[in-house]
């Protein structure tokens, strides 16, 4: 009943953009609002329009409540660390985690839609990941796709319909992996199931298989919590089987490409 109730809230507000918890919050804000000008009038006798904020009352200060900002921070620091010589990004927000990367080196990203705005530090390139890329096999040394894999095949971007996006989308960003570099997966883990057309929640066990097909090898696995909880494991010590009988959590993989192998 409550998944339900959650995905009704959803639809409404991010695709019909009704929010019954915001216009709730209004009601609320304007009998304060209207007591506050009232007073404020009382004692100011210059110029003033009406611009009422009816929100802001409720909300902290800088509040961050998704996976997202905690999993953009986490990345961008594993890439800070690590300095590799060519980082390259695909699909992930360029208003959280490449403007982190980007804020201390250069950063390439490659994604199906367009970016017409230019970002100092940032290159684009426009490309489907679930085609190959011609002549860049091996081509860099460090790889991250944020949250972005599980919308790979679903049409939400325009990108075209395939119900193996997903596998290809492994496959191809692995070919673009030098021997020895690391890539930084993020998506949703839990219960295995098509959430169409918003995204994928994937069997962990799954994309394991798929990265271990492309010369990826595991190194950690690190699960985030809209709260801010953060866990990290060691390869062997991931609680894979008890996530998938979970509704969902972000999961982080970090892999490493093995030796060099040949591709058809």
């Amino acid at each position: 009943m409550k998944s339900s109730i959650l995905r009704l809230y959803w639809i409404l507000n991010s695709q019909f953009g009704i929010d019954p918890r915001a216009a709730f919050r209004s009601l609320r804000g304007l009998v304060r609002f209207l007591r506050d000008m009232r007073r404020f009038r009382g004692d100011y006798k210059g110029p003033m329009v009406l611009r009422p904020c009816f929100q802001d009352w409720y909300d902290e200060g800088g509040a961050v409540r998704n996976e997202y900002f905690w999993q953009d921070l986490l990345v961008a620091s594993w890439i800070h660390e690590a300095k590799p010589e060519r980082h390259v990004d695909v699909g992930s927000r360029i208003d959280g985690f490449v403007a982190h990367v980007a804020s201390f080196r250069d950063i390439e990203i490659f994604d199906v839609r367009p970016v017409e705005v230019t970002i100092p530090g940032v290159t684009f390139r426009k490309a489907d990941l679930m085609n190959p890329v011609d002549h860049l096999d091996e081509y860099c040394d460090s790889l991250s796709c944020l949250h972005a894999l599980e919308h790979f095949g679903l049409g939400r971007y325009g990108d075209p319909l395939d119900p193996l996006g997903h596998e290809k989308g492994i496959a191809n960003m692995a070919r673009l992996l030098k021997a020895g570099g690391m890539f930084y997966l993020s998506v949703p883990v839990g219960v295995a199931r098509v959430e169409f057309n918003a995204n994928r929640v994937f069997n962990p066990n799954d994309i394991l298989k798929i990265a271990e097909s492309h010369a990826l090898s595991l190194s950690q696995f690190t699960a985030v919590q809209a709260d801010g909880t953060i866990t990290e494991f060691q390869a062997d010590e991931a609680p894979f089987d008890k996530l998938t009988s979970i509704r969902y959590t972000l999961g982080i993989f970090k892999f490493i490409k093995r030796n060099r192998r040949k591709y058809n």
